[in-house]
């Protein structure tokens, strides 16, 4: 059993329903999308046994995982998902659902680029939507994603840096359509990984 990962980091999750939370975060390599925003190497990576990623993770003393990439769903099972259940930690996704969830994953984040129709029929139901939106993106009719807890609108940041411009148009989107709200990506305002 063995993942092909880019990095693993202890941090605060910085961005969603979970913000300001401590995890740890493994991200693995490999997406099936190519966004011109996307800030992640998620093409290069070192293969690691289960056993080696729990050794890495276990000097950390949280007990929630966020599984990150590129698009985690290419790597991860539930057989895998199941060994790092059995030391006792809980696990999150980030996935941008083109592909199904693994079952046993205890909170998924959806991250949705294209296809939004298409993404109920393979995930049911997240935990939260969140969106990155850039001045002047259309925001699809909130109906056509899976069931969520959260609907999040976050500003595509430029690089590390806050774009007002896109934060001023979440706003009025939000204020415009009051079942989203605001999520913007803490750990880059305060410049932690």
């Amino acid at each position: 059993m063995k993942l092909i990962v880019n990095e693993i980091f202890y941090s605060l999750q910085g961005e969603g329903g979970r913000s300001g939370e401590a995890s740890v975060f493994i991200r693995l390599t490999k997406c099936n999308l190519a966004c011109s925003f996307c800030d992640t190497d998620f093409a290069n990576g070192e293969e690691m046994t289960i056993d080696e990623i729990l050794n890495e993770i276990s000097k950390y003393p949280s007990k929630w995982i966020i599984w990150t990439g590129g698009e985690p769903t290419i790597q991860l099972k539930d057989e895998y998902l199941a060994v790092f259940r059995e030391h006792g930690y809980k696990q999150a996704i980030e996935t941008n659902g083109t592909r199904r969830v693994p079952s046993l994953i205890d909170y998924i984040t959806c991250s949705p680029k294209q296809d939004f129709e298409t993404i109920k029929g393979r995930i049911p139901e997240v935990n939260e939507i969140r969106m990155p939106i850039k001045a002047g993106d259309p925001i699809p009719d909130i109906s056509v994603f899976p069931q969520a807890d959260n609907y999040f609108l976050s500003p595509i940041f430029d690089g590390d840096k806050i774009n007002l411009q896109n934060v001023d148009y979440c706003v009025e989107l939000i204020k415009q359509h009051p079942q989203w709200k605001l999520s913007l990506q803490i750990h880059k305002l305060i410049h932690i990984e």
